[in-house]
């Protein structure tokens, strides 16, 4: 039996330090991994660095879901309290921050907490190379386990159907999330992320901008130039459907997701 996830947050903010893997089984192999950071930020408390930084990094309600001209938080609160989960009174959200005039997040995610520190539940917001959003609610079991039926179209090689089996820690010193998604008996296609935590004084976040300038540029880039490769080999491209957001949300309506059942699927 896998042990419980201890769902306590590190000290915050936080960078960091991840590597990130991409594994496609079928119809063709093919695989990349690299490197890079990610922030590790309280809603409430959001982080401001020195004037000279703040082009940098900074967060913005636009660029996740919801109403840009309200507040990260509030956008993920409502949006939680919409789908049957009302009792959130802290998020901590791990993502990557605007940079310059460019932000791109593959996953955003969105640890929720109730009042007594317990979790609620966990927002996973999933952001396509074309400029739109999905947000799937979560209910992980103990074991940080959970399924999600997927609903939006995030690779042009792949079709929206099947379900998504994913794995998450809490946001803590180490971190791993996984998501695999399986189509029809198969698990054509795994994502994972790992982390190791370090303090966002103003002297690590220099050096991290420094050795990593631009950093979700860089990851759009690099996706994208996997997806270059695979049409190269031949892969067939499936279209593009249309995403209608629901009113108020700014994100597709998600279907009601469940607990993983207890066998281990990372």
């Amino acid at each position: 039996m896998s042990p419980a996830v201890d769902w306590t947050p590190t000290t915050l903010p936080a960078l960091y330090d991840v590597r990130v893997g991409h594994r496609r089984t079928y119809p063709l192999e093919n695989g990349f991994e690299y490197g890079g950071y990610l922030w590790l930020v309280d809603l409430d408390d959001l982080p401001r660095l020195p004037r000279g930084l703040r082009w940098a990094a900074r967060f913005d309600a636009a660029d996740h879901l919801g109403d840009p001209a309200s507040t990260i938080k509030a956008n993920v609160v409502r949006f939680t309290a919409l789908h049957g989960v009302a009792d959130v009174d802290r998020v901590v959200m791990m993502a990557n921050a605007r940079s310059g005039p460019h932000v791109f997040n593959p996953l955003s995610t969105h640890w929720c907490y109730r009042a007594d520190g317990s979790l609620a539940c966990i927002v996973a917001e999933v952001h396509n190379t074309y400029g739109e959003r999905h947000a799937y609610l979560l209910h992980p079991d103990d074991a940080g386990r959970a399924e999600a039926e997927k609903d939006f179209y995030v690779s042009p090689f792949n079709t929206v159907d099947g379900r998504y089996l994913m794995r998450f820690t809490g946001p803590g010193e180490q971190l791993h999330v996984t998501m695999a998604l399986q189509v029809g008996g198969r698990t054509p296609f795994v994502a994972t992320l790992r982390g190791r935590a370090r303090a966002a004084g103003t002297g690590a976040v220099v050096r991290t901008i420094l050795r990593w300038p631009l950093m979700s540029l860089w990851v759009a880039t690099l996706i994208r130039w996997q997806g270059i490769r695979l049409w190269a080999r031949r892969l067939p491209v499936v279209p593009r459907p249309t995403h209608d957001p629901p009113a108020g949300v700014g994100t597709n309506t998600p279907r009601q997701l469940t607990p993983h059942a207890n066998e281990d699927r990372s």
